[in-house]
């Protein structure tokens, strides 16, 4: 069983030109993946959580930084619109998923839900807790019409992420990366390992496995993200 107890966060690369030369080879070859995903009936969707600040942003980045962008969409996921929280909240992710031959990230998802709605009562307990199904059903459609669904968590301490936070506030060109909200969230972080730990338990399977990622030290997540994201298209586009 999946929990964030187990993870390791002192994981590290600590030589940068190691770092650097891996980075290179592995961006190399999820472009030459990407030219044979786009000539198949296949698509790609990867799914990013995990708290502020834990280096989501920055992982998204490198995976995607060298690929065509004419088939590629990244999605920052915000709070709904009117016109989004009049409809079912899967909606307005079924807008964004990809056609074959593409590749779409979401930078959080529908996994907000059974997270951050859960802990600040955005849905009612009835309506969180029917959505473990609902995801669970929703993936297997994906997956089974062909989509390559990876699914990323990324972890960093506590102290890690106060770290980081005072270093956006101090950084004019980093500012809006750090608002109010951040904060509270962080009052909070019981909750959402907790949270976390239930949504690994009830949504972790075979065909949407998740990957959890030490992000203490993001040369460290980075890599490990690309390698899952090489990997599997390697095994499921035999490139």
């Amino acid at each position: 069983m999946l929990k964030i107890s187990q993870l390791d966060l002192t994981k590290t690369i600590s030589d940068k030109n190691d770092y650097q030369e891996t980075l290179k080879q592995l961006q190399l070859k999820i472009v030459r993946q990407q030219a044979k995903l786009n000539h198949s009936k296949r698509s790609l969707v990867c799914v990013f959580e995990g708290p502020d600040a834990a280096g989501k942003g920055g992982a998204i980045k490198r995976v995607t930084e060298h690929l065509d962008p004419r088939t590629v969409r990244v999605y920052s996921i915000v709070k709904p619109t009117t016109e989004e929280y009049r409809r079912h909240y899967m909606w307005r992710f079924w807008a964004k998923l990809p056609s074959y031959g593409e590749f779409t990230v979401f930078d959080r998802s529908w996994y907000g839900r059974v997270l951050v709605e859960r802990i600040e009562s955005f849905a009612t307990e009835p309506e969180w807790k029917r959505a473990y199904r609902e995801i669970n059903e929703f993936e297997k459609t994906l997956v089974d019409d062909g989509v390559i669904l990876l699914k990323f968590y990324l972890m960093i301490s506590k102290d890690e992420q106060l770290r980081r936070f005072k270093k956006r506030e101090n950084d004019p060109t980093k500012y809006w990366k750090i608002n109010d909200e951040d904060w509270r969230n962080r009052r909070k972080w019981d909750q959402y390992i907790t949270s976390a730990d239930d949504m690994f338990e009830k949504t972790h399977h075979k065909h949407a496995p998740w990957h959890l990622i030490e992000a203490d030290h993001k040369w460290y997540a980075r890599v490990k993200v690309l390698k899952a994201v090489t990997s599997a298209l390697e095994k499921e586009l035999e490139v």
